[in-house]
């Protein structure tokens, strides 16, 4: 009896070359729906040849070949219907006869990071750069995408959709990037893969559909860093990322409530993503170039590293924070600094930095949270009973919002 041949390790193959694949062919086409229609054209003839010739040395080149041979069959179609220009740069670029090599031997790091980029265009809102940057570089289905962020599948391809027009008329240069301008490419990747990871993290309860976004981010960031292995900022963001997400397990109790750092269970931490961390982190700092995801991730690193709360570095954990702060000073860094002022000198001490904090953060959840927590253990119970209200109101989660109630059941 012929036994059918178990088709997971093509669709493994087939994920892990998407970004490079997708890259190449974005950079040769510069069109994103005619580089994804071209990848899905290559994908189906790997289905088809791949089972019975078996997996080619380098799948990804095959891919980009195949892609390639499906856009320009696609743009030959569409010369014979629309006859184009005989001097169109768009096809002599397709009809090289050495595009496969010139496509493989490229610097696909600079190609996969065009392709981040512009899924992270400043031109987009950040809801379009998380939608875009998952359905693109990730390949994540849009039904997927969309039950994450808790809208319609309809919704989401709107989304998506209006995010490739407004990268079309953006007419990002395609030339390879400079220093000056690589860097600042990585920096925006960096802060879009942290905006899907944070995206996952609000709500990151094990049954919820958003806290495969955590995993994905981490993903994302583990592609960038292969690129560019040196640069300190992507280790310090891969080592804040683990950090936090290795206390998934321990975030959220039986009903679905938030459990504070200081009351979880550490046994439940997993100390494979701590030990990884640690070492990103180990790697980051001989480089003397400290930035927020590096302090960031060595405030976990404090955290991680204490067998319980009580053994926490707060004097290490505040002068992070103060530096943090320093270098990137935003109401959401001092209202962080706030809650190590809490633990070092009581709750007046960061009632102070916090009430300064009222009108650039009236919207934020959190403040009224924590300023209801400081008020609470100050005695001052109908002030708490205000703030916590108004937390209420802001919730982001149903966990967020019945954390609250129990901190007002307690009043």
């Amino acid at each position: 009896m012929t036994r059918t041949p178990d088709p997971s390790w093509i669709e493994a193959r087939l994920v892990g070359a998407r970004p490079r694949v997708l890259a190449a062919l974005l950079r040769w086409f510069r069109d994103l729906d005619l580089a994804e229609e071209a990848f899905q054209e290559a994908c189906l003839r790997a289905l088809k040849h791949w089972p019975e010739k078996g997996p080619p040395r380098d799948a990804a080149a095959w891919l980009i070949m195949a892609g390639r041979n499906a856009a320009l069959d696609q743009v030959r179609r569409a010369r014979r219907l629309r006859p184009l220009p005989p001097d169109d740069p768009a096809f002599d670029r397709l009809a090289e006869p050495d595009l496969a090599e010139r496509l493989d031997a490229a610097d696909y790091r600079d190609n996969i990071l065009r392709l981040l980029f512009v899924c992270c265009h400043p031109e987009l809102p950040a809801t379009q750069q998380i939608a875009l940057a998952l359905r693109i570089v990730s390949g994540l289905p849009v039904k997927r995408i969309a039950a994450a962020f808790l809208v319609s599948e309809a919704a989401m391809e709107q989304r998506i959709t209006r995010a490739k027009a407004r990268i079309a008329r953006a007419d990002i240069p395609f030339e390879t990037p400079g220093p000056t301008e690589r860097a600042e490419r990585i920096e925006a990747v960096a802060a879009m893969i942290y905006l899907v990871f944070n995206e996952g993290y609000t709500d990151a309860h094990p049954s919820s559909e958003r806290a495969s976004l955590c995993t994905e981010a981490i993903r994302l960031a583990r592609l960038v860093l292969r690129m560019f292995p040196a640069e300190p900022e992507l280790l310090g963001l891969l080592a804040l990322m683990l950090l936090q997400h290795s206390r998934h397990r321990a975030r959220f109790d039986v009903e679905g409530d938030v459990i504070l750092l200081e009351d979880q269970d550490r046994s439940c931490w997993d100390r494979r993503m701590i030990g990884e961390a640690l070492a990103l982190l180990g790697k980051a700092m001989p480089h003397h170039r400290p930035g927020p995801y590096q302090i960031q991730a060595a405030i976990g690193a404090l955290h991680a590293r204490a067998a319980r709360p009580e053994d926490t570095d707060r004097a290490g954990i505040e002068r992070l924070y103060q530096a943090l702060e320093s270098r990137t000073p935003s109401p959401v860094v001092t209202l962080n600094r706030a809650v190590a002022v809490l633990k070092q000198h009581g709750p007046l001490a960061a009632l102070e930095i916090v009430e300064p904090l009222a009108a650039a953060l009236d919207g934020y959840f959190y403040f009224h949270g924590l300023r209801g927590t400081l008020l609470r253990e100050l005695g001052r119970v109908s002030e708490a009973r205000e703030a916590f209200g108004r937390a209420i109101a802001l919730a982001n989660t149903a966990a967020e919002a019945m954390h609250i109630r129990r901190q007002l059941d307690q009043l």
